[in-house]
């Protein structure tokens, strides 16, 4: 989809070399991501890896927020969202 919108749609190849290096990640980590879903479902079930890929992003958009990458307001990290992360590996060992 992405071939046809740069070929025939208004977009051109450049944009994709003056784009921010970070944002080109996506492609790869969702290849990543997806095999590391097809890979692990069959192992683990469905619930313990949905609940890992939640904890993961959690704990990513933490650091994330703490450090101000991609752009994001700096937050620091607080009790609560120690908390959830904490309760969520807990419901993560609970399901297993």
């Amino acid at each position: 989809m992405g071939l046809l919108w740069i070929f025939f749609g208004k977009g051109k190849l450049s944009y994709a070399v003056e784009a921010p290096k970070w944002s080109l990640l996506g492609g790869v980590l969702g290849v990543v991501y997806l095999t590391s879903i097809v890979i692990s479902v069959p192992f683990v079930g469905v619930g313990l890896t949905m609940v890992a890929v939640i904890i993961g992003q959690l704990i990513m958009s933490m650091i994330i927020e703490h450090y101000g990458w991609l752009g994001s307001k700096k937050t620091r990290i607080n009790k609560e969202k120690i908390f959830a992360v904490i309760s969520m590996i807990i419901a993560l060992i609970l399901i297993y």
